[in-house]
């Protein structure tokens, strides 16, 4: 699987970029990214806009447009550490890039209002992890150079509408997003959107120290609805989904319930390690090497030696991993009721099984919970809501009817305010090009 579309044609500089969007040039190509109509002026002026800060920033000159996508996830809550199988989907949320090549080994990026600091690439070996946006960058230069790809400097204008603390990988993005520049600067786009979700974990794992699996980086990047099997790692199987949800009369809302994910680690490095707990009982690393028959059979056992609550989201695990393939083979059969079931049974097993609804450090606030009660109160047989990613804090999700989309975004608005409610589309394409 290539790096996403490659248009070839004559490097323009950025005056005549914008030029070229304000004649309407590109109309069809962001209406290929982003699916909604409605968003197409203001997309064109935020690439204005984007281009006019490079300007600012470098000067006029010839430049490339990359993007990388948001992603959701769609199903297999918290299975991708235990490599299981999951659900997810590249979306028409994304991390934008104006980008000129360099002739030093530079890179120097700005993103949004943020300053990043520069990195030389020939000067990427770890020496301290540090959680931030240089560390990410010389992460996947790294990951590059260790898979024999080439680098090179690059100057960048950044800006992304993926919401951060939402749930929509808003990091994966900007992790992708370099790897695609690298892969069309320096190695004519050739490294597959794979081999790039696995650079950009390992610059988040190993240069940034968030141990989080390979799911949001290969949404990101490989583009439309996927599955992907973890059951080996290193060479992930991904499968393209071919479903319109337009086809199901129904439409993706990501709310955001503006809970903090502040002081959350702990809660989020607990699933995956009770998992493994329940994994090492059998001398395993992973529930995926786990009999489920045999976990049922030495439950007693178990239940003494990790707990109750890692008995459970083990159950969660067995369970979800079984029901994605189930799910995908719904929407090939376009059987919008198995489908919807599917979706909400996970959801209730992330609630009642994973238990990452609410911090049980923090019980007071449960902002996520909140929704889900509000969502099925209002949405009854009209869709189906379950908690979005990792949880705890942050977002759910919620496929609606497209004839209730209305008046569910004004019902949830009501109570988590003003543009809480994101209508969504699933877009084909995850780290690609725009411009060049």
């Amino acid at each position: 699987m290539t790096s996403g579309r490659h248009i070839r044609s004559v490097m323009k500089t950025v005056n005549q970029l914008i030029n070229d969007f304000e004649a309407n040039v590109f109309d069809a190509r962001l209406q290929a990214l982003y699916l909604d109509d409605s968003r197409l002026e203001a997309e064109k002026e935020r690439y204005i806009q984007a281009l006019k800060m490079f300007e600012s920033l470098y000067g006029d000159q010839e430049v490339q447009i990359f993007s990388a996508a948001g992603r959701s996830e769609v199903s297999g809550n918290h299975t991708d550490h235990q490599h299981g199988r999951v659900l997810a989907a590249s979306i028409n949320l994304d991390t934008i890039a104006i980008v000129s090549k360099r002739e030093d080994d530079q890179i120097k990026v700005v993103s949004d209002d943020f300053d990043i600091e520069p990195v030389d690439v020939n000067d990427t070996e770890l020496k301290d992890v540090e959680e931030n946006s240089a560390s990410l960058i010389k992460g996947v230069v790294q990951g590059f150079k260790n898979d024999h790809f080439r680098v090179g400097g690059f100057n960048a204008y950044m800006t992304s509408e993926v919401i951060v603390g939402a749930g929509l990988s808003s990091s994966a993005s900007f992790e992708v997003l370099i790897g695609t520049i690298l892969s069309y600067l320096y190695n004519e786009g050739n490294v597959s959107m794979v081999e790039i979700s696995k650079i950009a974990q390992y610059a988040e794992n190993v240069y940034f120290g968030k141990p989080c699996g390979l799911m949001d980086q290969c949404a990101c990047a490989v583009g439309g609805l996927i599955t992907i099997d973890f059951k080996d790692p290193a060479s992930p199987i991904v499968h393209q989904v071919n479903t319109d949800f337009d086809d199901f009369g129904v439409s993706l809302c990501i709310v955001d319930t503006k809970g903090s994910h502040a002081d959350l680690t702990d809660e989020y490095a607990a699933v995956p390690y009770e998992m493994k707990k329940v994994a090492h009982f059998f001398g395993s690393d992973v529930l995926r090497d786990v009999d489920e028959e045999a976990f049922l059979q030495n439950l007693s056992s178990i239940r003494k030696k990790v707990g109750d609550r890692a008995v459970l989201r083990a159950f969660h695990f067995f369970q979800e991993n079984a029901r994605v393939p189930q799910i995908v083979e719904a929407l090939e059969k376009k059987d919008k009721g198995a489908f919807l079931k599917g979706i909400q049974e996970s959801g209730d097993s992330s609630y009642q099984y994973l238990q990452n609804v609410f911090a049980a450090s923090d019980p007071a606030h449960q902002a996520v919970s909140l929704a889900l009660a509000l969502s099925k109160d209002f949405l009854k047989d009209k869709g189906v809501c379950r908690v979005h990613g990792g949880g705890f804090a942050g977002t759910i999700l919620a496929f609606v009817d497209n004839e209730d989309v209305a008046s569910y975004k004004e019902w949830i608005e009501s109570f988590f305010g003003a543009d809480s409610c994101h209508v969504l589309k699933i877009r084909p394409e995850g780290g690609t090009i725009v411009v060049e």
